[in-house]
């Protein structure tokens, strides 16, 4: 199933050209009052929104889905994952561009280990990514997005792949620059998630996938999942051996070579095999 956020804040099943408004498969999620539990609750009980969605698909309206505006599929993460140097071109490519670079010494993911972005920094593909900064180099980064479906914790990695509840095109936005990565990919609208979540069940394997990036249909990125350093399960149990994770909690699995800047008025689309293409604008100015 292919589910999406849209417009004012609701739940559309994607059907090839066109969304199927399931928004009364919400009225399944419980109340909830102060503390609010950490995490998503539409992801922590999606078996139960899945099963309403279904029943609703056959009467539902449906729109044409170039006339809805996408939200990001997840709308309250913990916590957005990066996994930096992951794929073993893009460490080569950091190597030889300090404009990467920055003077790091650039070894491998297993050297880095993992880092956070803000929650605050995630948007969906129908909204503009806002730059900073023009005085500085801003690039895209086209990934593989993991959206975890429930708790999990210190879990190995045979085991990893039963907490994912589905995938989706992750944008990880970057300002390079001298500081650590969760403050240069934290900066508002520098996540971006979508353009909905495949559910894991549509999905063989999640490490064997094609992606690629244009922008504004100039080819800047491609390759496959099953170049990546740390796969799909490896990256889970790596993540959970430190903390908790959520559900709803993203993993950006890592970017392959070809990372370029990008200006305002630029057009990005992206493209992961299994989940769809997106395009997304880039604002016409900066913040």
């Amino acid at each position: 199933m292919k589910l999406c956020r849209f417009n004012d804040h609701r739940l559309g099943v994607v059907e090839g050209d066109e969304v199927i408004d399931v928004s009364a498969a919400l009225y399944t999620l419980p109340p909830i009052s102060y503390p609010v539990p950490p995490g998503d609750l539409l992801i922590a009980h999606l078996p139960e929104v899945r099963s309403a969605a279904q029943q609703l698909q056959g009467s539902a309206p449906r729109l044409a889905l170039k006339d809805v505006s996408l939200l990001t599929p997840v709308a309250n993460p913990s916590k957005i994952i990066g996994a930096p140097i992951n794929y073993n071109d893009h460490i080569d490519e950091s190597r030889k561009d300090d404009g990467i670079a920055h003077g790091r010494k650039i070894t491998t993911i297993h050297d880095w280990g993992l880092f956070l972005k803000s929650s605050t920094s995630l948007i969906g593909f129908g909204e503009p990514i806002v730059l900073r900064h023009g005085e500085r180099r801003n690039d895209h980064e086209c990934e593989l997005a993991v959206v975890i479906g429930k708790h999990c914790n210190q879990v190995s990695a045979d085991q990893a792949l039963q907490y994912v509840a589905g995938y989706a095109i992750g944008l990880d936005i970057t300002l390079r620059g001298p500081e650590f990565q969760c403050w240069r990919k934290s900066i508002d609208t520098y996540s971006v998630l979508g353009p909905w979540l495949v559910t894991a069940d549509e999905l063989d394997s999640p490490d064997n996938l094609e992606l690629s990036l244009h922008v504004n249909g100039e080819p800047r990125q491609s390759s496959s999942t099953k170049h990546l350093v740390m796969g799909v399960a490896e990256l889970i149990a790596w993540a959970s051996s430190m903390y908790a994770l959520l559900p709803g909690d993203i993993i950006m699995t890592g970017t392959p070579a070809g990372v370029g800047p990008i200006v305002p008025g630029d057009q990005i689309q992206a493209y992961v095999q299994g989940v769809g293409s997106a395009t997304i604008q880039v604002a016409d100015r900066y913040a």
